[in-house]
């Protein structure tokens, strides 16, 4: 357990609204999603994902392409970003999702993706010390839409707690 403040806080409200609220009582799920809360304040950690000319990928089809283009723990990481990505846009800020195509459900996509990516991740076969364990990720994967909704949760806590509705992005 770390002693990161805001650690402490994401993994408070984070355990509450999936153990008590969604009845998920999963502690390494719920600590990898708080984890994610973490990561995801800092811009360069949501936008990590580079092709090999150095530019930052933002969107889902070109990090696809980027992790298809990788082998072993380098396309395993590339697919469990997507899964993050995923989860973080359209479970904390879907409304910062475009406006889609007529027709066109652009948060139903990034479920759709990020459960594939997450799943893809677990298929990879890696040292247990590198990155999340398969089963977390098949997890993820199986539980997307939940986990979505939880963060939405998630932040609506925050957001009554501290009567701010954003997540402050650090470069």
């Amino acid at each position: 357990m770390t002693t990161n403040p805001l650690y402490r806080y994401f993994a408070g409200i984070t355990e509450q609204t999936f153990e008590c609220r969604l009845g998920v009582a999963d502690p390494p799920l719920i600590d990898y999603i708080t984890d994610l809360l973490l990561r995801f304040m800092r811009s360069d950690a949501v936008f990590r994902v580079r092709n090999p000319s150095g530019e930052r990928l933002q969107g889902v089809a070109d990090m696809f392409a980027e992790a298809e283009a990788r082998v072993g723990v380098a396309r395993r990481e590339v697919h469990r970003h997507i899964g993050d990505f995923t989860l973080f846009w359209s479970g904390v800020y879907p409304e910062m999702l475009e406006k889609p195509a007529a027709g066109a459900n652009r948060v139903q996509d990034y479920h759709d993706h990020g459960k594939r990516a997450y799943y893809i991740a677990s298929t990879i076969e890696t040292d247990r010390a590198a990155g999340a364990p398969a089963e977390i990720l098949e997890r993820l994967s199986d539980l997307f839409d939940l986990c979505a909704f939880g963060l939405g949760e998630v932040r609506r806590e925050w957001e009554r707690k501290t009567g701010d509705d954003t997540l402050f992005l650090i470069n």
